[in-house]
């Protein structure tokens, strides 16, 4: 996780001590350190955040979700195999399924 401001505050801290979450955040100017994020944060940024002009908050909601669900759902990405995110989570899912009900004869 950056370490910008946004994620310093009180309530975030809060949040995450309340669901027993731990906060990992990168090294000050290593973005290297998650190179999957910063992937991830520069693609929502030029295919979505600096080609729209958002109307209202509600408009930005929509988009940024329809954006969200196209590169989830039907993009498919060449570190899971060309698969979608949801497939390849699906995928991970039924092998741990099965791994486990063998693991358990």
């Amino acid at each position: 996780m950056s370490r910008g401001t946004e994620f310093m505050s009180r309530a975030l801290e809060d949040w995450t001590y309340r669901r027993g979450v731990n906060l990992d955040f990168t090294r000050p100017g290593k973005p290297t350190d998650n190179t999957y994020i910063e992937s991830f944060n520069g693609k929502l940024r030029d295919e979505c955040l600096n080609v729209t002009q958002f109307a209202s908050l509600a408009h930005a909601k929509a988009t940024i979700e329809a954006w969200r669900m196209d590169y989830n759902e039907q993009r498919p990405h060449g570190p899971l195999r060309h698969l979608t995110p949801r497939e390849y989570a699906s995928q991970r899912q039924a092998l741990r399924t099965a791994g486990a009900a063998a693991f358990s004869l």
